[in-house]
């Protein structure tokens, strides 16, 4: 397997609702990721979505995409991994690099969740038999989750609001931000309205429409296309059992504890090597248990990384460093493409405003369903 290094990024702002439509808003991120690159090298195109069958009566869209792009002939494929699609893709494209079956790959995330009501749709990533035929929700599963950590850690019940204050404070310097501009504070978190309880609306990532592309190359050839790439350390999947109701405690992630491992392995490195982590901060709650299931952490004691400000841009795990799912927005499908691209400026040191002190190493995980599955990637400079 040859080693793997992206090259570019490209993304577009995550609004409320895009003007765009979704092949145009894919084809845009991938146009801005080969703006140095000539699209005649491009050997693949593979595209993370979770939804447009359901709102946009799409399928088939990786090939509609590369076409919209003008990337005609070459291969195209969808990648569906639920709410982690962004992530999958990357994965597969990395894998079409790392085994020489193509030399140039892009990876490109796109989702317009503004065309309907999502709810119903990304519910179908729980099990349709034992969860939604009992009206379960994402939203539920994860107040759920809340209410259980709650109780079984005796934490109080403002122990969450620091993941928003964090990701908001990031978001606020991010052009890409569905939140660009805007503040929040702890008493706007307490304030927010409850959605299911004990969960707050500010504890749930918005929903937005948005697009995100990296592309790959062999790290031995990646510097004929530009002097500023990441080397991709590792790249690993686990899952757990389906529904919550099956696992033996809830409250620990065995698929987000196995996918880091092996990332770990992969990569060479631990937790004391990593400079930032992007969680997949679809729910505070979620956030906290990737750190704790990742190492950062004790179970129950997670939360207190964030009041504690250890997740802050100079604090001893960086977290949502551009305003993650929650501030910067969560283009289901496009949100993993957000989480690399955000690496890939933080690694070389084009973050502005947001950027950490000398970053060496990063880690990203994606979640599909209630933590089902999850995917780990790790990056080096």
């Amino acid at each position: 397997m040859r080693e793997v290094s992206i090259v570019s990024i490209g993304q577009i702002p995550v609004e409320k609702k895009s003007s765009l439509n979704l092949r145009s808003m894919g084809a845009s991120a991938i146009a801005n990721a080969l703006a140095n690159i000539d699209p005649e090298q491009v050997d693949a195109v593979f595209a993370g979505n979770m939804l447009s069958d359901e709102l946009q009566g799409q399928k088939h869209l990786s090939a509609l995409i590369a076409d919209t792009a003008g990337l005609r002939g070459i291969e195209a494929l969808d990648v569906n991994a639920a709410m982690a699609s962004g992530a999958a893709s990357l994965r597969m494209a990395y894998l079409a690099v790392a085994s020489g079956e193509a030399d140039l790959a892009v990876a490109v995330g796109v989702e317009k969740m503004s065309d309907g009501v999502p709810t119903a749709a990304l519910a179908k990533a729980l099990d349709a038999e034992n969860d939604v035929a009992d009206g379960a929700t994402m939203i539920s599963k994860n107040a759920d989750l809340l209410r259980q950590y709650l109780k079984h850690f005796d934490v109080p019940e403002d122990a969450m609001e620091n993941f928003a204050v964090n990701a908001h404070r990031n978001a606020k310097n991010n052009p890409n931000a569905l939140f660009f501009g805007k503040s929040v504070t702890p008493r706007m978190v307490r304030k927010s309205r409850i959605v299911h309880h004990p969960l707050k609306l500010m504890d749930c990532s918005p929903i937005s429409d948005g697009a995100a592309a990296v592309v790959l190359a062999p790290t031995q050839d990646a510097r004929a296309f530009s002097d500023k790439t990441i080397r991709i350390l590792a790249s690993s999947v686990a899952t757990d059992r389906f529904s919550l109701n099956q696992r033996k405690n809830p409250l620990w992630l065995e698929g987000a504890y196995l996918s880091s491992q092996k990332a770990f392995r992969q990569a060479n490195v631990n937790l004391n090597d990593l400079s930032l982590f992007e969680v997949h901060d679809a729910f505070s709650i979620m956030a906290c248990l990737q750190l704790e299931a990742v190492g950062f952490s004790k179970p129950g004691e997670g939360w207190q990384l964030a009041k504690e400000n250890k997740i802050r841009l100079n604090g001893k795990i960086p977290i949502s460093t551009f305003g993650g799912l929650k501030a910067r927005g969560h283009p289901i499908g496009a949100s993993g493409l957000y989480q690399a691209a955000e690496i890939y400026l933080q690694l070389t040191q084009q973050a502005d405003k947001n950027q950490i002190k000398r970053p060496k190493v990063a880690m990203m995980q994606s979640i599909g369903g209630a933590a089902t599955t999850v995917i780990s990637h790790i990056f080096g400079n």
